[in-house]
């Protein structure tokens, strides 16, 4: 069941604005696979404006084929010219094609792979200076051969492009449209489970409820999304055994390098690398508490960032042997007597999300983090949302709860008291909260808020 076209208002924005330069230009767009690159480029832009090519593991010289055909149905004749090389075939299209028109060629690291000089051949052409001519958009999902191939400092096209798109997750208010969904508990719920990637959501809304969803894509070893983990990290990092072990523990509860480097068997400095490539990858976040340093590694915690990630590290990874043995009831009885435990902490990220894109308190906040540490009595304190007013007068102090908080009352009074222990709250005005899936109302000096306005706010 296809799904509508979602958000992406500023991407497309400036695709079309690249596309009405008069001189020739580069574009590129990038992100990991399934999140809507391919549907982006294709809404962008007009169809008589666009030449649009995916390519794929083939022989270089049936590529090289394919193209010019791709290119003959928007020039004429183009395809009836044999091209010995990829230069002979740009060559024509810079002198033939139109200014305005847009030679877009997605899955380019596949492309690459079977003809290593397309990057190089396309640098010439481009820099010729033209005072109008065609543009020529490059995308893929691999990341890393994305940086080595147009990113990368060393790499042929550095520096040429004059839109460089990097396409994220759809936010969790995207849901509902794509679902149907009216009840925006039922909308945090899917975002728990598949997250913001439009591909997850296209393939679930195929199912009568999401449960049917996750047995048949997830939990089944004929599922469509049952090894995505695997695809994913081979397509960004190349190998799969060391990130798949580090993900897995971080899953399973280890937060800390030096957990994760002991359960590995390894120093924990040589873990450095490999955890900065996943949360340059968006895979992995690297939390540290409000009042941390950037640079402070000690008290630096490693989450899986990515909701669908998070569910198949926690639920699937831990019951391979299982779900091979065709025992999906069972795992799925178990997802469901602990899926309230997962929601939550997608929920604690989701409001900590929201804090900068809505005045709370009628006021603007910087981003938002938990904070963990002694509190003025030395005492282990823990608070899941702190936050800064942008002026730096205010404090926001928030707890989050995945409840309908039948015992609201002591819930704010355990917040209060230990707001009242942040060592960098003196001096600043202190506006308490509590997020929970129904907004509980005012306590005593503690705002309630709930999942509709949570929801709303993350578009």
């Amino acid at each position: 069941m296809k799904l509508p076209f979602l958000d992406r208002q500023e991407e497309c924005a400036r695709l079309r604005r690249f596309a009405a330069e008069p001189s020739s230009s580069l574009a590129v767009v990038y992100g990991r696979r399934r999140l809507g690159k391919s549907r982006l480029i294709q809404e962008a832009l007009p169809e008589d404006r666009c030449i649009y090519y995916m390519a794929d593991d083939r022989a270089e010289i049936l590529q090289r084929g394919t193209v010019a055909r791709e290119i003959g149905r928007r020039l004429p004749g183009f395809d009836r010219v044999h091209y010995p090389d990829w230069d002979a075939l740009f060559e024509r299209f810079f002198q033939s094609a139109p200014a305005g028109l847009v030679l877009a060629l997605d899955e380019l690291p596949a492309l690459a792979t079977a003809a290593p000089e397309v990057p190089s051949v396309l640098q010439r052409h481009i820099d010729r200076p033209r005072s109008r001519g065609p543009h020529v958009i490059l995308s893929g999902s691999s990341q890393r051969m994305m940086q080595g191939l147009v990113l990368d400092r060393t790499a042929p096209l550095f520096g040429r492009a004059t839109e460089i798109l990097k396409i994220s997750p759809l936010g969790c208010a995207w849901l509902p449209r794509a679902f149907g969904l009216r009840d925006p508990v039922a909308s945090v719920e899917a975002f728990a489970v598949w997250g913001g990637v439009p591909r997850y959501w296209e393939l679930a809304r195929s199912f009568p409820d999401r449960e049917a969803a996750v047995e048949a894509l997830i939990l089944s070893p004929l599922g469509v999304l049952h090894d995505e983990p695997g695809a994913l990290l081979l397509d960004d990092l190349g190998e799969i055994t060391q990130p798949a072990s580090i993900l897995n523990l971080i899953g399973q509860g280890c937060h800390r390098m030096s957990e994760i480097a002991a359960r590995l068997g390894r120093p924990a400095t040589s873990l450095s690398r490999p955890l900065q490539r996943l949360v340059e990858l968006d895979l992995v976040r690297r939390d540290i508490p409000h009042d941390a340093a950037p640079r402070d590694n000690k008290r630096s915690l490693y989450r899986i960032a990515d909701p669908f990630l998070r569910f198949w590290f926690r639920f699937v990874e831990p019951n391979r042997s299982r779900l091979e043995a065709r025992r999906l009831t069972a795992v799925t009885r178990e997802i469901r007597d602990t899926f309230s435990l997962h929601v939550a902490s997608v929920w604690e990220d989701l409001v900590r999300q929201s804090i900068p894109r809505h005045r709370w308190f009628e006021r603007d906040w910087k981003p938002a983090a938990s904070f963990w540490g002694a509190g003025l009595d030395r005492r282990p304190l823990e608070i899941d949302v702190v936050a800064e007013s942008e002026d730096g007068a205010d404090l926001l102090v928030g707890e989050v709860k995945w409840t309908s908080l039948k015992n609201a009352g002591e819930v704010a009074s355990s917040l209060r008291a230990r707001a009242a222990q942040l060592p960098f709250a003196a001096g600043k005005r202190v506006h308490l909260g509590i997020w929970a899936k129904e907004a509980p109302g005012r306590l005593e000096g503690v705002q309630g808020f709930g999942a509709k306005t949570v929801v709303k706010t993350l578009r």
